[in-house]
């Protein structure tokens, strides 16, 4: 099939690279001819393991072709995939602006029976939306199709070639046949992939980022309640995951969740709620102590410290939002590296492939520097701090640790330590929903 992407950003370069891998020929589209032509030679915008080799790969064989032009390619595609940013709208609200001028120009530029897809996360009746102006446009003939994406950033590239499932949404047999017909080489139990109405499959997305970020909030906010008590949220993580009606996924504590999807989802269906006069207050909670989560750190570090900061300097590992990825949008470190300096403390942070990315959204913060490995953030710090769960983070070499900072102390944000080893190896140790160790 020849298939047109438009969106060169996480979603729509995941897709694109994967369809072209299972032997499509795919034009991916994007308005910006810097990152274009920077594709182009194979170097991709984003971290994301096996994704530069796949596009190499792909680029080489001519199936995946990054072009400024949508003309050509909508004229060459017989599906086209609109996989846009939905930024955040100032009231909570999903902007459809991007996808809706995407709409236009594929209009625009139609020229004959196309299946139009809205690959990018939006809210109930944007599918409507679509047709609306692309009919306004065109005569020639086309249907909608809504296939919401459920890619794990930090494994994207498997959850496509190995889906859970493929939501499919339309309103036409001719087109969720041509759809289901693209997506066969990824699933080989036709079970896994469901078909409904557009508006199910809109609002399948927003349902399952929402039920997804509940877990963790809960989880969150049952951690502090275990530390007022005296019980051990890793305990109870188990013992409550050992039911199969509940399940292990998604039930471990820590400092909150970020990233592109959950934070804005969770904004947008309640919003959704609003507009049609119904109060999503689950969702209300989610989001409320989501945003507390890392006070709760911090709070933690003001006590140890009797509340005077001034002076004391931190070393932060992990930077992004979570393990195998760059990506630091809505990142829980970022409250707490300003909360830190905000106090009188300097921060020395490190993190595997985030660092280009927190120059950038910290720009020149007095007080932050950046370290080129896990060790070297530790020296002359009064204090680690750890906020992002990665590999090389859950074995260091506490001998080091301890010598290089100047009192064994941690702070740890995704509980990776068992407090028995904390305590034999004589450091005083905090953690979310645990008991803290003292060293003697």
């Amino acid at each position: 099939m020849r298939i047109c992407v438009i969106g060169t950003g996480y979603v729509g370069l995941v897709a694109g690279t994967c369809f072209a891998n299972s032997g499509n020929t795919v034009y991916a589209i994007d308005v910006d001819a810097e990152k274009i032509e920077n594709l182009q030679k194979g170097i991709i915008p984003i971290y994301e393991p096996g994704l530069s080799e796949m596009v190499r790969t792909n680029l080489k064989k001519g199936r995946l072709l990054f072009s400024t032009s949508l003309k050509e390619a909508v004229e060459a595609a017989s599906i086209i995939f609109i996989a846009v940013g939905t930024p955040e709208d100032e009231d909570g609200s999903a902007d459809l602006s991007y996808v809706l001028t995407a709409a236009s120009s594929i209009a625009e530029y139609m020229n004959g029976y196309k299946v139009i897809v809205n690959k990018s996360t939006v809210p109930v009746g944007t599918a409507d939306k679509v047709r609306e102006t692309v009919a306004a446009i065109t005569s020639h003939p086309f249907d909608i199709v809504s296939n919401p994406e459920f890619l794990k950033e930090g494994a994207a590239v498997d959850d496509f070639l190995k889906p859970d499932r493929i939501i499919i949404g339309a309103d036409s047999r001719k087109a969720i046949d041509i759809i289901m017909d693209l997506y066969t080489p990824f699933v080989r139990k036709r079970e896994r992939l469901i078909t409904m109405d557009n508006r199910s499959a809109e609002m399948t997305k927003y349902a399952a980022n929402a039920m997804l970020a509940t877990r963790i909030s809960f989880m969150n906010d049952l951690a502090i309640l275990s530390e007022k008590v005296g019980a051990d949220i890793e305990s109870i993580r188990k013992g409550i995951g050992s039911d199969s009606r509940i399940g292990i996924s998604f039930l471990f504590p820590g400092v909150g969740y970020g990233g592109s999807c959950f934070p804005k989802d969770v904004k947008a269906i309640r919003k959704t709620g609003e507009e049609y006069g119904h109060h999503l207050r689950v969702v209300d909670a989610v989001e409320q102590v989501n945003q507390n989560q890392p006070r709760h750190l911090i709070d933690k570090i003001n006590v140890h410290f009797d509340g005077n900061l001034s002076g004391k300097r931190f070393a932060v590992w992990g930077l992004s939002f979570k393990p195998n990825t760059d990506d630091m949008r809505e990142a829980p470190v970022i409250p707490v590296i300003h909360a830190l300096i905000n106090a009188g403390a300097t921060v020395t942070a490190y993190d595997p492939v985030a660092i280009e990315n927190a120059k950038r959204k910290f720009g020149n913060l007095p007080g932050l520097s950046y370290a080129d490995n896990t060790y070297e953030a530790l020296s002359n710090a009064d204090a680690l701090v750890l906020m992002t769960e990665w590999m090389e983070f859950r074995k260091p070499d506490f001998q080091k640790v301890s010598e290089l900072l100047n009192k064994p102390v941690i702070f740890d944000g995704r509980n990776l330590f068992k407090l028995k080893n904390m305590r034999e190896l004589g450091f005083t140790y905090y953690s979310i929903g645990r008991p803290k160790v003292l060293s003697d």
